[in-house]
C-alpha cells in the first residue's frame, strides 16, 4: 500500500485541507508532522464548515485514527477549545479517533507574552508577521532543550523545574521589552486543569505509525503551511518556524526511510501570501482585489487578508525540485472564471540579470521582477466540474502549460470548496 504526504507548494492557504480530507477516505491513519496552532485548514462538508488548526484534516471522517505527531508544536488550551468546536458540529474525538505524540512540544502562555513582545518592539519593516501565538518560541526552546512536553504534564515535581527554567528564560526577554513577566504558579494552576483533558490522547505514536505499516496500512501525512515558508529553503527569515517539506514527515511524526512513497503538492492556481516578505507576482490593483474577494482570501486561523497574485511557475518549480514532489492537486481554478486574460510567472530579472529561481539573499528576493507569459482566460463557469470533459479547452490549456513550466503533472484537480468536487487524474494512493 502506498503512503502519501502532502504539502503545500506555495507560501500556504494552497487548500491542503480539503484534499487531505477527500484522500482520508482511501487512508487508514492521518498524520500531522509539523507546524502548529498558526495553520488553519477550512473543510466544507454539505452544509457544513470545519475550520481545523491543530488537528488532522482526517478527523471528520469516521473510522479513522488520526495522530498529532511529535514535529508539532500544541497549545494545549487550542487543542482542547478545538476539540470542542467540532465535538458541536458532531465529531466527538475520544483516545480511540486521536493519539498525540507523548514527546510533542508544548506551547504555553508565556510563548505567546513572548512572540507579540518581540513582533511589537522589531524595527519598522523587519516584524515578520507572525500570528502571535508562540509558535516559534516554541520550536526555539524545542532546540534549545527548554521545552515542556506533553509527557511532563503526568510528573508535576519534574514539570514545575522544567516550567521554572523556561520561565527564567522567557521573563529575562519580557523584562528587557519592558513587558510584564509571567508567574510559574499562575501558569502550573492552568496546566493542573488542562492536563486531564489532554493526557488521554498521549501515547507512543511512533509505535502505532510502525503498526501500522507492519499492517499495510495506508497512511495520509499532512503537512502545514508552504513549501516558500519552510525555516530553510523560504524566503527568510519572512518564513513559519518549522521545517514544512515532505521529507519532515519522517522526523515529525517518527517513521524511517521508506515509509513514504508519493509526494503530493498542494497548488492554487494563482499566488497568495500572508504576512511580510518578498511577492514578486503581487497584485496591488483590481486584478488582485478581484482574486481575493472571488477566492475569499482570508486567513482561516487569523482573518488576515491575503496578499494576490499571478501565478508563479518559478516558485512553484523551486518548490517541486526541493520538496522532490511527485504530482500536484491544483485547487481554485474556478476563482479565475470569466478572467479575459490571465498571466504566469517563468521567471525573473534582478538588476537587468535573467533568473529562473528565487535567490535566497533578501535583498535579491525583494527586487525580483517577474517575467510574464499571457494566456487567454475563459467565459465558461469551471465550478464544480467533475471531469476534464466539463472543463473549457483554454482552462486545460492553461493547466497543461502549468504543467510543463513546473514539471510536474496535475494528480488532482480542484474546482470548489465542496468535497466531491474533485477530479482526479491519478491517485497518489495507487502508485
Amino acid at each position: 500500500m502506498a503512503n502519501v504526504v502532502v504539502v503545500g507548494s506555495q507560501w500556504g492557504d494552497e487548500g491542503k485541507g480539503k484534499i487531505v480530507d477527500w484522500l482520508s477516505e482511501r487512508a487508514d491513519v492521518v498524520v500531522r508532522f509539523q507546524g502548529g496552532h498558526n495553520a488553519g485548514h477550512t473543510l466544507v462538508i454539505g452544509d457544513t464548515t470545519y475550520k481545523l488548526s491543530l488537528l488532522p484534516s482526517g478527523v471528520v471522517r469516521p473510522g479513522k485514527l488520526s495522530i498529532i505527531g511529535n514535529g508539532v508544536v500544541v497549545d494545549p488550551w487550542a487543542l482542547v477549545e478545538e476539540l470542542e468546536r467540532v465535538r458541536a458540529l458532531g465529531v466527538d474525538l475520544t483516545p480511540k479517533d486521536l493519539r498525540i505524540a507523548e514527546n510533542v512540544a508544548l506551547i504555553l502562555p508565556s510563548h505567546g507574552a513572548v512572540d507579540r513582545a518581540r513582533e511589537a518592539a522589531a524595527p519598522g519593516g523587519s516584524a515578520i508577521g507572525t500570528t502571535g501565538r508562540g509558535i516559534g518560541p516554541a520550536y526555539e526552546d524545542k532546540v534549545g532543550r527548554r521545552a515542556v512536553r506533553l509527557c511532563d504534564l503526568a510528573d508535576e515535581a519534574a514539570l514545575r523545574e522544567r516550567l521554572d527554567a523556561l520561565l527564567l528564560h522567557h521573563n529575562a526577554i519580557l523584562r528587557g521589552l519592558g513587558e510584564a513577566e509571567v508567574r510559574a504558579e499562575e501558569v502550573m494552576s492552568q496546566l493542573r486543569e488542562v492536563a486531564p483533558k489532554v493526557l488521554p490522547f498521549a501515547d507512543r505514536t511512533w509505535q502505532r505509525l510502525y503498526d501500522a505499516r507492519k499492517a499495510g496500512r495506508r497512511i495520509l501525512f499532512e503537512g502545514a503551511q508552504g513549501a516558500m515558508l519552510d525555516v530553510d529553503h523560504g524566503t527568510y527569515p519572512f518564513v513559519t518556524s518549522s521545517n514544512t517539506l515532505a521529507s519532515q514527515a519522517y522526523a515529525g511524526s517518527g517513521v524511517g526511510h521508506g515509509a513514504i512513497d508519493y509526494v503530493l503538492g498542494i497548488t492554487k492556481a494563482y499566488t497568495t501570501r500572508v504576512g511580510s516578505g518578498p511577492f514578486p507576482t503581487e497584485l496591488d490593483d483590481d486584478n488582485g482585489r478581484l482574486l481575493g474577494e472571488r477566492g475569499h482570501e482570508f486567513g482561516t486561523v487569523t482573518g488576515r487578508r491575503r496578499r494576490c497574485g499571478w501565478f508563479d511557475a518559478v516558485m512553484v518549480r523551486q518548490a517541486v525540485r526541493i520538496g522532490q514532489i511527485d504530482g500536484i492537486a491544483f485547487t481554485k481554478l474556478d476563482v479565475l472564471d470569466g478572467m479575459p486574460e490571465l498571466k504566469v510567472c517563468v521567471g525573473y530579472t534582478i538588476d537587468g540579470r535573467a533568473y529562473d529561481h528565487l535567490p535566497a539573499l533578501p535583498c535579491l528576493q525583494a527586487r525580483a521582477e517577474p517575467v510574464y507569459e499571457v494566456f487567454e482566460g475563459w467565459s465558461e463557469s469551471t465550478q464544480g466540474s467533475r471531469t476534464w470533459a466539463d472543463l473549457p479547452a483554454t482552462a486545460v490549456k492553461y493547466i497543461r502549460r502549468v504543467e510543463e513550466l513546473i514539471e510536474t503533472p496535475v494528480a488532482l484537480l480542484s474546482t470548489s470548496p465542496e468535497r466531491d468536487d474533485t477530479i482526479m487524474v491519478r491517485d497518489p494512493f495507487a502508485d
